[in-house]
């Protein structure tokens, strides 16, 4: 009875945060042929809010003391389920964009927002010239004042656990000189996973973690970087599943 209530319960909260998105995407493209970015920014933020409180799960935001607000930087987060992103722009305090896969652009409708709002392609296939294109797209967002979000997993976890980190990101920033924010998402999979479905009612803390500076590093301190990261964002998941395991 209760896999069956569950099945029911997210069957109709999926069906109805689809449509909410649906609208809002229709509508953001709209928008977005005659106003900039920035100035709907508050109603996109809006939208998102709607989206994830549709969705079910209840989301904290937790901004640890060195967090700098005002720093354009790299956003750099564990991937666990589709309403990241959603997420992420309801706890984020800045103007934001991603980068992206380059397939999800070609998406219907969705893929129009995606360039129209300025996220940064990142190719299926790694050509010199397609990376070229996504390096010189990048430095223009963050000398634009964009702030980018980087999942450098790759892919969702399987588990919950966090997944092994790829260089680019922190390559990137450490060559364009622009900080980094650690961000944990913690609780997401428990609300929705890949391999399934449902909607739990969930409870999801977002970390927003120090600040880093990237000034000064050299290319050898990438993966000295990448694994200090890593270990920041992995702190509060490993915790948050020691407490589950003891219950």
């Amino acid at each position: 009875m209760k896999k069956a209530w569950l099945g029911v319960r997210s069957a109709i909260l999926w069906i109805v945060s689809g449509v909410h998105f649906a609208f809002t995407v229709f509508l953001l493209v709209i928008l977005s042929a005659f106003v900039r970015p920035e100035k709907i920014d508050g109603l996109v933020r809006f939208f998102a809010r709607n989206l994830v409180r549709l969705a079910g799960p209840r989301v904290s935001v937790k901004r640890h003391a060195g967090f700098d607000p005002n720093r354009t930087s790299f956003f750099i987060v564990n991937h666990v389920n589709l309403f990241d992103p959603f997420i992420l722009y309801c706890a984020v305090p800045q103007f934001v964009r991603g980068l992206e896969l380059e397939s999800h652009f070609k998406i219907p409708i969705y893929g129009v927002l995606m360039k129209r709002f300025g996220n940064v392609p990142v190719p299926d296939v790694r050509r010199p010239s397609d990376l070229k294109r996504m390096w010189r797209m990048t430095k223009n967002s963050l000398e634009g004042g964009t702030s980018l979000i980087v999942f450098p997993e790759g892919s969702r976890t399987l588990d919950g656990r966090l997944g092994p980190f790829e260089d680019g990101g922190f390559r990137m920033a450490q060559q364009l000189g622009y900080p980094i924010v650690p961000v944990s998402i913690v609780g997401s999979f428990e609300f929705n996973r890949k391999d399934r479905w449902w909607l739990h009612p969930s409870h999801i803390v977002v970390h927003l973690h120090d600040t880093i500076e990237t000034t000064g590093m050299k290319k050898e301190d990438v993966p000295e970087l990448r694994d200090r990261v890593h270990a920041i964002i992995a702190a509060p998941i490993d915790e948050y599943y020691a407490k589950r395991a003891v219950r």
